[in-house]
């Protein structure tokens, strides 16, 4: 779960770049997650969230692991953890929301 969760972030981090499902999906299925949840989660997250909220979880993970004494390790319930602190209540909901629709809690 651990390279999960930075999976998204990485994929969050590129998602400017192109259709943010696609990005998301792939990048988790590269590390392992299967089709159907990585599927899942992207759609989850592209629906459910703006690219400027995308970028802005991004951004927070990216400096949670910064401060964090394990900065190459974040875990689902770390990225739902960051998300919960941001200023925008709608981010942890819609990724919590994915996290469990999807079957990927930690």
């Amino acid at each position: 779960m651990k390279a999960l969760a930075a999976t998204i972030i990485g994929a969050l981090a590129l998602s400017a770049c192109a259709a943010p499902a696609t990005r998301i999906s792939t990048s988790l299925r590269r590390h392992g997650l299967d089709e159907q949840r990585s599927d899942c989660v992207g759609t989850q997250l592209q629906s459910g969230l703006s690219l400027g909220q995308l970028q802005q979880l991004a951004r927070a993970a990216k400096a949670y692991r910064n401060n964090d004494t394990t900065p190459g390790v974040l875990t689902t319930s770390d990225l739902v953890r960051v998300a919960s602190e941001l200023k925008d209540p709608e981010i942890a909901l819609v990724l919590g929301k994915a996290t469990l629709a999807c079957g990927v809690t930690p």
